[in-house]
């Protein structure tokens, strides 16, 4: 039986490599994106798993990227876009270009993924897509401060509920993923007084996803999955 395929932007992050590493596991055919120039080294190596250099601010880019896929595999089975970025700023610090700069790093690295990814699915009726939300983004009591990022981010949202809507009576869901603070090193060390305990590791986030992937799953729609640990 041939593998089935999935894909993972942003496969060089911690979150990335740690979905990269399930899927492989579950015996997933797994094609990851960096970014040109990625200055982080990605240390996974397996037969099943390979990386393509993607600008994925570049539409025209991303949709031939999926193209790619599609041709050399006939069908994609999964996504995981875990690509994003973040600032800090109140209302009275937040220009309009910064909620450009972080509308473009967080909704459109997702959507010129998922739009295409989306229109593969319904073809073959079958499909799962998770974009990576946030607490701020979720609720705009935890967005105070990080209004760029948080009207960002909400987007997702909107966009998650649109595509499931559209997929009524198909077999093709969305997935929000909104994590509390991830447990990395750079969260470490930015944050050394923290209780680590409550933090929710990438492996758990991986691990998540991928049940969501399972047969046991397959009635579950319109998910947002609250992977807070104990935060």
């Amino acid at each position: 039986m041939a593998n089935k395929v999935a894909i993972v932007t942003g496969a060089s992050g911690n979150l990335g490599q740690a979905v990269v590493a399930k899927f492989l596991t579950e015996g997933y055919k797994v094609i990851g994106t960096v970014i040109p120039n990625d200055p982080v080294a990605n240390t996974i190596t397996h037969e099943n798993f390979e990386t393509k250099v993607v600008d994925l601010l570049d539409d025209a880019g991303s949709n031939q990227f999926i193209e790619g896929i599609i041709s050399n595999h006939a069908r994609i089975d999964v996504a995981i876009l875990t690509v994003g970025g973040f600032a800090m700023g109140s209302i009275s610090e937040t220009k309009t270009a910064d909620i450009i700069k972080q509308y473009r790093l967080n909704f459109e690295t997702a959507y010129n993924i998922a739009r295409p990814a989306f229109i593969q699915m319904m073809k073959q009726d079958s499909g799962r897509i998770f974009m990576m939300g946030s607490r701020p983004g979720l609720d705009a009591m935890h967005g105070k401060g990080m209004v760029a990022y948080s009207i960002a981010k909400s987007s997702l949202f909107q966009l998650a509920g649109l595509m499931n809507e559209e997929a009524k009576g198909t077999n093709v869901v969305t997935t929000i993923v909104v994590p509390s603070t991830i447990d990395t090193i750079q969260n470490r060390k930015s944050m050394p007084d923290a209780d680590f305990e409550k933090w929710v590791t990438p492996h758990s986030i991986a691990d998540i996803i991928f049940y969501h992937c399972t047969e046991q799953a397959l009635v579950i729609r319109e998910p947002i999955l609250k992977v807070y640990n104990k935060s």
